[in-house]
């Protein structure tokens, strides 16, 4: 169960907004913050191995749960409403406003599941719900205001990279089945190139907006140097150039917490 949650991006998102709620002075409060982003995404994960179960046995993924016999559909959908309802539960701590974005960014995820993924507006989900991460913790502080701009625009580009490093790992596999979202329509090539772009376009956007600190630099010259090396090596090693993407867009939402984005002052 804990492997069909995608644990590893679950645990790094929810993480990112407890961090993000801790330095927004939410003191011991930042426990319903982390449980309620840990619930949303455990939902957003199992559902996507429930939906996909059928795709996942004729593309031969014998990783994945379910095809392994590990856990059963029925068990995912439970599990998925059931971690949902906390989602909502917990979420309503942070407040009606902060609660009421959560859900909406929790639903966009499963909206990649259960159709958008195969169509090309595959990105939007990633776009939208990365976005709404930090108006779901400033809306649940003291002051209950929204963002800045800039700030949900940087994290929905990485978002929106994250969707398509995602992708390309499984390209071949999804063509097998004819499984045809946007990263499939423009190939492998130009998904890296798309997905390294919005990923550096995120961090330069955090690092021009936030106050000036020397380690945010630091951070977004290894972004722009590790998106940049995984696309010279996307064609001969496209495992590698995954591998590259994915350290590109986690020391993205490192430099998020890093430069403490506004969100503890100057706050819209």
């Amino acid at each position: 169960m804990l492997t069909a949650t995608h644990l590893g991006p679950s645990v790094l998102v929810s993480a990112v907004t407890a961090t993000l709620a801790w330095q927004g002075g939410r003191g011991s409060a930042t426990w319903w913050v982390l449980t309620a982003a840990l619930a949303g995404q455990f939902s957003v994960g199992w559902s996507n191995d429930f939906f996909d179960a059928d795709r996942d046995r004729r593309a031969g993924r014998n990783e994945k749960p379910v095809v392994a016999g590990w856990v059963t559909s029925r068990q995912l959908a439970v599990a998925s409403v059931l971690a949902l309802l906390c989602c909502v539960v917990l979420s309503c701590q942070s407040g009606a406003m902060a609660a009421t974005v959560h859900l909406v960014a929790v639903m966009s995820a499963i909206s990649y599941n259960v159709v958008l993924k195969m169509t090309r507006a595959s990105f939007l989900p990633y776009a939208i719900s990365f976005a709404l991460l930090p108006a779901f913790v400033t809306l649940g502080s003291t002051r209950h205001s929204w963002p800045h701009w800039w700030e949900m625009l940087a994290v929905g580009l990485i978002g929106t990279g994250a969707h398509f490093v995602n992708a390309v790992k499984d390209l071949e596999a999804d063509a097998r089945i004819n499984q045809r979202g946007l990263a499939h329509e423009i190939g492998h090539r130009a998904s890296l190139i798309l997905g390294a772009a919005c990923v550096s376009g995120g961090a330069v956007t955090l690092t021009l907006g936030m106050p000036a600190h020397r380690g945010t630099w630091w951070l977004l010259a290894l972004v722009l140097m590790v998106c940049a090396a995984s696309v010279r090596v996307g064609r001969p090693w496209p495992r590698t150039a995954w591998y590259l993407l994915c350290a590109a867009a986690v020391v993205s939402l490192i430099l998020f917490v890093v430069g403490n984005v506004g969100i503890p002052h100057g706050l819209n």
